[in-house]
């Protein structure tokens, strides 16, 4: 399979160039402005093609699909081209700056009759899906609640002073996850504290369509040096929590312990936790870029996947688009079915 790849900036580089040749797929043709950018790909994909304009790398014959990551508003202008070539289309998040270019895509697809799908890894990385499957057991119950924190840090978008970048490239992910794990959404009303320029915190509390309860803190108030990703889901009697994207906790219902001499680990009771094993030479990647780009080349085949695609994208706009009026009016938004 042959893959046009357009913007080779570092996530690029580290994260979706590597894992795409992994699976087999040919990197046919590369596109960046920056000739470094364009050097330093072709270490990964020395035959490919090289274009410093994105609309020359799409009138290269052979190509099977095209990916992008570039930023929101190119997104919104390249994927619609690329579909208009008959081209299945792997997108970045996000698919653009504002919901009215993510539905446009999704409107390019639909004439194309042609995938495009989004990086929202999330789904993908095997903590959040083993935690998602354990709350899909019978024995979880309805999921009841959904209770959050992602945070970044105030240097990460310095520069924003409208925070922007971290509505899109950071926000978005959880305006994502939130649902996959609760179901759909009905509304959503912020809370925010902007303790100094840069530096902010969202409470995000979400109405879902099942009467389920489900609060999301995301600030710039943390080091990107430590940890600053944790979730968890309730049941009955049950809950899972991510930590970090790299272990899961299974607190279920055990038994007092502290009078029962013969006490022991009750295997269907207790806790279980689950973390990867870092030292195999297999690569897992736990953070899901792989198995999405797995799942995007299964689509390009047209075969079945389970991964986000653009009306994915275009729900989520929907979602950032309410965020950011509620934190403008401290209003709750209704979000439509």
């Amino acid at each position: 399979m042959k893959i046009g790849w357009i913007g080779l900036g570092r996530h690029a580089s580290a994260m979706l160039l590597p894992k795409l040749a992994g699976l087999g797929a040919e990197i046919a043709a590369i596109c960046d402005p920056q000739p470094d950018a364009l050097a330093r790909a072709r270490l990964l994909a020395p035959g490919a093609a090289t274009f410093a304009r994105a609309r020359d790398l799409l009138e290269h014959p052979g190509l099977d699909a095209v990916g992008i990551a570039v930023g929101p508003a190119v997104h919104a202008e390249l994927a619609p081209l690329a579909l208009a070539r008959g081209l299945p289309v792997f997108v970045e998040k996000p698919p653009g700056a504002t919901a009215a270019q993510a539905e446009a895509i999704l409107k390019a697809a639909e004439r194309a009759r042609k995938p495009v799908v989004l990086g929202f890894m999330k789904r993908h990385s095997t903590a959040n899906r083993v935690a998602f499957n354990l709350t899909r057991a019978p024995e979880f119950g309805p999921v009841a609640g959904f209770l959050g924190h992602y945070m970044t840090a105030p240097t990460y978008f310095q520069g924003n002073p409208d925070y922007s970048g971290f509505y899109l490239h950071h926000c978005v992910h959880y305006l994502d996850l939130v649902p996959w794990l609760m179901g759909p959404l009905s509304g959503l009303r912020v809370r925010k504290h902007e303790a100094s320029p840069g530096r902010l915190l969202l409470h995000v509390d979400f109405d879902c369509r099942t009467g389920a309860l489900a609060t999301l803190a995301m600030g710039t108030l943390q080091s990107r040096g430590a940890p600053v990703e944790w979730w968890q889901v309730m049941g009955d009697h049950r809950r899972v929590e991510v930590r970090n994207v790299t272990e899961v906790r299974y607190v279920r219902d055990p038994s007092f312990k502290v009078d029962d001499p013969n006490a022991t680990m009750a295997a269907d009771a207790d806790t279980m936790v689950w973390e990867p094993n870092p030292t195999v030479a297999a690569d897992e990647d736990h953070k899901g870029y792989r198995a999405l780009l797995q799942g995007f080349l299964a689509r390009v085949r047209g075969e079945t996947a389970d991964v986000p695609e653009i009306a994915d994208g275009v729900l989520a706009m929907r979602r950032l688009d309410a965020m950011r009026k509620s934190i403008d009016t401290g209003e709750r938004v209704a979000l439509d079915a």
